[in-house]
């Protein structure tokens, strides 16, 4: 079997989603139909998950992404200058260490 390489994009949040739609890793080889599995079965139960609130998760995800590509002082201003409260140590440990 001969791999190509992913026909799209690999760039922005929603690329992995397209690759995983379509079972094909980026360098082109087949995903695992186990690993698809116990993804879709994750997913289906996160998409099943009670939600707390908008402002929360906002924050959750600007902070797990932010944290890879902002450094972690001007992640901790922006956060308090849009009103959401600032890194919390675990946050800082986990995502800085």
């Amino acid at each position: 079997m001969t791999t190509e390489s992913f026909p799209h994009t690999t760039t922005g949040a929603d690329a992995i989603d397209r690759a995983i739609a379509q079972g094909i890793d980026f360098d082109g080889t087949p995903i695992p139909s186990v690993k698809l599995e116990l993804y879709h079965s994750v997913m289906g139960l996160e998409a099943q998950r009670q939600r707390s609130g908008v402002s929360n998760t906002m924050r959750s995800r600007i902070v797990r992404i932010g944290a890879k590509h902002i450094p972690r002082e001007e992640l901790d201003q922006k956060l308090v200058d849009a009103g959401f409260a600032p890194l919390r140590d675990k946050e800082i440990l986990f995502y800085y260490g």
